[in-house]
Order: C-alpha cells, then structure tokens, then sequence
C-alpha cells in the first residue's frame, strides 16, 4: 500500500481510544447494494433465529469474501495492525424495530479467550447497512479500556439481551456513541469495552461486523474445532491454519 487511507493522526487517535469513526462511504454505491442483497437473503434463511444472531455468514455464503478480503476494508485494517492479515470472523447484526434486544456491556476479547494467542492487534470494522443511530440502538464504546485487561463478569437475562454476561460497573457517562450513515464505518479494538441499548424506534439497525488480526497472533486449532480463517494479506508469521495457505 503506498499511500495510507487513514492519516497519522486518525492512527493515532485509534491507538490512544481504541475505535475510530470513518465517515467515509466504504464501499461504491453498486457494492453495497449488493451486500445488502445477500445480508437480506440471510435473514430470510434464519428460520427461527434471531434476526441478531447471523453469526460466521461468510461460511455459508462465499461471496461475502469479495468483501471481506476487499482492499477498501484492508486498506483500513493495515495502517493499525499492519501488512499481514487474517480474516478471522463476520457477523450481520441486526436490531429489528422496536424489539431489536440490547448488547450488554463486553469486550469481544472475552468471549474469544483461549481462541487466539494474542488479542492486542485485533480489530472490528462495523460497516452500517442500516443508519445506525442513539434512537434504534447504536453501537456504544468506552474509550480508552483496551488497554484495561479482561473485565470482571455478571449475568443478566439472556431474555432481554444478545449475551448472558455483562460487564460489572461500566461508567456510561463516558459512553461515545457510534452514530453512522448508510455505508459508513466504524473500527474498534477487540478489547474495548463496547455495547448498544435496545432498539425501541420503528427502524431497524443493521450492521455487518468484519474482523481481522495480525498474522502474530496464532489462532489455536484445537481450540476453534471447524473454524475458518482466510490469510487476508501479508504473510502467515505464527503459523495458523489458514484455508487459503
């Protein structure tokens, strides 16, 4: 890549709170039409699933990796985690109106321990198919808590919400909202402490998660029994069991 997407100061800023907002159109407008498309396909196949709970659809679907190993998005990915980069995993979240159920408070590094080596060079790109704003449920970050370790847990009614576990004693006045246009994007640390209210307006907020990780880290076979990586750039450096290598 010989000219960086994101300035100096965007990386930066990234490094020091642990998201950024990139108010950009990431893909051209035929492209997202088409990705919104298979998004609308996979929800009419989820039969009785949860229209939040479109996890991994890239394992269904192949054609999701024209997005997913795209040089719009990597081209985002590489100034933070750098040249070598694996796909590890996307999921379509979607809060349908008025019932779309809240996503307690979590860093996603919890839920992947064991799973990879490493998780300090793990990164989210959360592409808005629906316009995500505070009134249907956007995505919430506490800035700067990547750097805080893994949290302390507690359950909460897996009724009301994505997870069963929460975050214990998160200070919300701190909370930046991720308020995205169709089409824009946003990045965050795998570790930062993130999560949404429910969505109680009349529109529905859909978003299509994309997260990579840097080659360094090793994605542990016998701990991710049938789960797939795609080496997305770079270089395989720890040696993990990529399908496309």
């Amino acid at each position: 890549m010989t000219t960086s997407v994101l300035s100096t100061e965007e990386v930066r800023y990234y490094q020091e709170n642990g998201y950024l907002l990139h108010k950009k159109q990431l893909f051209s407008p035929e492209k997202m039409n088409a990705l919104t498309n298979i998004f609308e396909e996979q929800l009419a196949l989820k039969g009785s699933k949860l229209s939040d709970e479109l996890d991994t659809p890239h394992f269904r679907d192949e054609r999701l990796l024209e997005y997913l190993l795209a040089d719009e998005v990597l081209d985002l990915v590489e100034p933070i985690i750098g040249p070598n980069i694996g796909l590890w995993s996307s999921h379509f979240i979607c809060k349908d109106p008025y019932v779309g159920r809240s996503t307690p408070w979590h860093e996603d590094s919890a839920y992947w321990s064991g799973r990879l080596s490493s998780f300090d060079k793990i990164i989210t790109v959360w592409l808005a198919i629906d316009r995500s704003s505070d009134e249907n449920g956007c995505m919430r970050v506490i800035p700067g808590t990547h750097n805080n370790g893994f949290s302390d847990y507690e359950n909460v009614d897996a009724r009301m919400n994505l997870f069963a576990t929460q975050i214990k004693n998160v200070d919300e006045s701190k909370a930046v909202s991720f308020e995205l246009e169709r089409g824009e994007c946003s990045l965050h640390d795998s570790r930062i402490i993130h999560g949404a209210k429910p969505n109680t307006s009349p529109n529905r907020r859909c978003g299509y998660t994309m997260r990579y990780f840097s080659t360094e880290a090793k994605v542990i076979p016998e701990k991710n029994p049938g789960f797939k990586v795609w080496l997305a750039r770079g270089k395989d450096i720890a040696g993990s069991p990529f399908v496309n290598v």
